[in-house]
């Protein structure tokens, strides 16, 4: 008895010790309190603000309005004269997610189909199939896990006024969950007899927020699927397949765990809240036809439908609308400056080099997509679909200046409506009280070759110092192009 009256003494005091030794998590938000005085602000969630202040505390905007009161001991900028908007949001760029999530993928192309030839060596036939096909299913792969920070592109975003992006995996025909987060990881609190703590989640906003799938994939150009045809059939394949798993699942415990035991893949276990309309599904789709087989396969599994990219959205916003899907636009347009990127491929054969009637079309249509769809209640948001930032900044206004969207649209679009598309517009979005304080201050209209003077993400001001821009402007999303 006295031995183990011993061992819990021990046990106590060594429990005693570990507790006085944890370590604390350092704060995850800033103490500093500043206020944003004399700027024109527009809310979005309300009318303008001739001569507003904001005041951010803690990351989050703590009042905001005319006449407020500046607390005692803010720092304070005078932005008299300038214009304060609530940051932008890319709603589908690959930028803030570590290069390793393509590994996979990687791995899978130097399989290719004939067992490693000319790259990754693999037993079997069999052996580098499963390769290929763990690069091109990736449901599971979530963007919220493999952030990175502190590279020229994410700097470049901010410095544009881009202070939120859906950061989607790029990789795949199930290429993963995307997850709604900030440009910026705030750098490493003072650690002292501690623990480093966890920076990185705190740039997540959301996660998850839709699956986002490939059916132009051509698994990664390489083998099986190496066709468009290939690649829509293994789509649904995939969706055929996660039923099966449920459903098997279902009626094993139902039989209360006799008989067979069904196979279990814990991919396909990743894809049951979108088959249960938990989470949308995102689909790359430039091209008419490939929306209406996005569309299809939809409604096949009663999914909840995103269309990513949508060059040709205007002339299936009325499908779009039947099928109450929502879309995110690329604002890689066409045309002299406009980044080039979003034009469907195709058009006459032996042709002197010049463009298509059908890409001169779409190259004069481009802008006018988007009020096309506010015309037919669609709700989209905006992608930059590759475009460098300031291109993906200056493109919205062409969107006000050519494509007949008012300005203020154009505004929500980027930023309230970006958020309510991923399910955060209770947090983010607009310049309200308790929302996150992710602001811009500019000098002159945003949208018509305004300066960015200052950026604030999560309550904390940003470096504008832009680095030089990397050629092709990042790793921005391509927006569901081929």
């Amino acid at each position: 008895m006295r031995n183990v009256r011993l061992l819990m003494i021990s046990c106590g005091a060594a429990l005693t010790a570990a507790m006085a030794f944890t370590p604390t998590r350092a704060a995850s938000v800033p103490s500093a309190v500043y206020a944003i005085t004399g700027a024109r602000i527009h809310t979005v969630s309300g009318a303008p603000i001739p001569n507003g202040t904001v005041v951010v505390r803690n990351g989050v905007i703590e009042d905001v309005g005319p006449g407020i009161t500046v607390p005692a001991g803010a720092m304070t900028i005078d932005a008299a004269g300038l214009n304060l908007y609530p940051g932008l949001i890319d709603m589908a760029n690959s930028t803030p997610l570590e290069a390793g999530d393509d590994a996979a993928a990687a791995a899978a192309g130097r399989a290719g189909g004939g067992g490693g030839r000319g790259g990754t060596q693999f037993a079997t036939l069999e052996e580098a199939e499963r390769a290929k096909r763990e690069g091109i299913l990736r449901p599971h792969y979530l963007a919220a896990e493999n952030l990175r920070a502190g590279t020229p592109e994410l700097q470049a975003l901010a410095s544009a006024g881009v202070t939120t992006v859906l950061a989607v995996p790029a990789q795949g025909i199930f290429k993963g969950q995307s997850a709604l987060v900030n440009v910026v990881i705030p750098a490493d609190d003072p650690q002292i007899s501690t623990l480093a703590d966890y920076r990185r989640g705190l740039a997540v906003v959301k996660s998850p927020v839709a699956l986002h799938v490939n059916m132009a994939g051509r698994g990664g150009g390489q083998g099986f699927p190496n066709s468009l045809l290939g690649s829509v059939a293994f789509t649904k394949q995939g969706f055929l397949d996660a039923q099966w798993q449920r459903d098997a699942e279902a009626a094993y415990q139902k039989g209360g765990g006799r008989g067979p035991r069904p196979v279990f893949e814990p991919v396909l276990d990743a894809m049951r809240p979108a088959l249960a309309r938990q989470m949308p599904v995102a689909f790359d789709a430039s091209e008419g036809r490939e929306i209406d087989r996005a569309l299809d396969t939809a409604a096949q599994f009663g999914l909840d439908p995103i269309i990513v990219g949508a060059a040709s959205a205007g002339e299936r916003r009325a499908e779009l609308a039947a099928a109450k899907a929502r879309v995110i636009l690329s604002l890689n347009l066409p045309g002299p400056g406009g980044g080039g990127g979003g034009a469907p491929q195709g058009g006459g054969r032996g042709g002197g080099g010049g463009a298509s009637q059908r890409q001169t079309q779409f190259q004069q249509n481009a802008p006018k997509v988007p009020a096309a769809l506010a015309q037919a209640s669609v709700p989209f948001a905006f992608t930059s679909g590759g475009a460098a930032p300031a291109v993906f900044v200056r493109n919205a206004g062409r969107v006000i200046k050519e494509g007949g969207l008012a300005a203020d649209v154009v505004l929500r679009v980027l930023t309230l409506d970006a958020a309510r598309l991923a399910g955060a517009a209770d947090r983010t979005g607009s310049i309200e009280r308790g929302k996150i304080a992710n602001i811009v201050v500019t000098e002159g209209d945003l949208f018509d070759g305004g300066r960015v003077r200052h950026v604030f993400i999560d309550g904390r001001p940003i470096d504008l110092t832009e680095p030089p821009a990397a050629p092709g402007g990042g790793r921005g999303g391509r927006g569901g192009g081929r």
